[in-house]
């Protein structure tokens, strides 16, 4: 599923035209954007959480050279989903 084919899933459930249904997710998307920003967790019960977390930097390999290269420290989203996503 792609985000057309989100939007027109939203704006069929809940009885939204489509550019109303764009509006929202594009307000939600960028709502949990911004605290994912502002190091925050955001925290969808029944769905799952979304936290920032920091991976340390690390010595990694060129695969083409095989040369030894260092790997800087980066921050990166993970998501965890809820118990009850899956069933």
């Amino acid at each position: 599923m792609n985000k057309t084919d989100l939007v027109n899933e939203i704006a069929a459930k809940a009885g939204l035209t489509k550019p109303s249904a764009k509006a929202a997710l594009d307000a939600c998307l960028e709502s949990i954007e911004q605290a994912l920003a502002n190091d925050d967790k955001v925290q969808l019960l029944g769905f799952g959480t979304f936290q920032v977390m920091e991976k340390d930097a690390r010595m990694g390999i060129n695969p083409r050279t095989k040369e030894k290269i260092q790997i800087p420290a980066r921050k990166v989203v993970k998501f965890k989903p809820a118990a009850e996503l899956g069933k």
